[in-house]
């Protein structure tokens, strides 16, 4: 099972990561630096298939999380170097959580429970509709508000399923 972790700051680069002498593949892997405000930076590597919540677009100088897997490997370097498996731009108002939720909807962390309503939208990463099961699975959460018990308690707005990926 994964173990999602989060980073959160501000992008402070984009450029290019060459990972071979390809020609097609120039362009098409992104290093996207961010940094937290209070002096913490960290790199992350950013494929065709990362996830980016909303496809939302984003450049230096926006607010972002990044999610990746806490126990890949990766290059003992520093900056750190992570691979991004979702990116999400901050929107007032608005969170989002990326974890394993198991058959109480509660996530791995045990942060997190989904109370899940008629208007919650349930979606493939491709935005067509997930008519599955998606308990004991890793799901993107877009949420609002929480209850200030634990775990806090939330009806997400949105939640993405994401098949293929344990």
């Amino acid at each position: 099972m994964r173990n999602f972790q989060s980073f959160d700051g501000t992008i402070t680069m984009i450029n290019n990561f060459v990972t071979g002498t390809n020609e097609e593949d120039r362009g098409c892997n992104k290093l996207i630096s961010v940094d937290n405000g209070y002096g913490i930076s960290i790199n992350f590597v950013v494929k065709p298939n990362t996830y980016f919540v909303d496809h939302a677009m984003v450049s230096v100088g926006d607010r972002i999380s990044g999610f990746y897997d806490a126990n890949a490997p990766v290059p003992l370097i520093f900056p750190p170097q992570f691979r991004a498996i979702v990116m999400a731009k901050y929107t007032p108002y608005q969170n989002v959580k990326v974890a394993h939720f198991n058959e109480q909807l509660e996530s791995s962390d045990g942060e997190l429970r989904l109370n899940i309503a008629p208007s919650t939208k349930i979606v493939l990463e491709n935005g067509q509709v997930f008519t599955g099961n998606f308990i004991n699975r890793n799901l993107i959460v877009v949420y609002g508000p929480t209850t200030m018990s634990i775990p806090a308690q939330t009806t997400p707005y949105k939640i993405i399923v994401m098949c293929g990926i344990e």
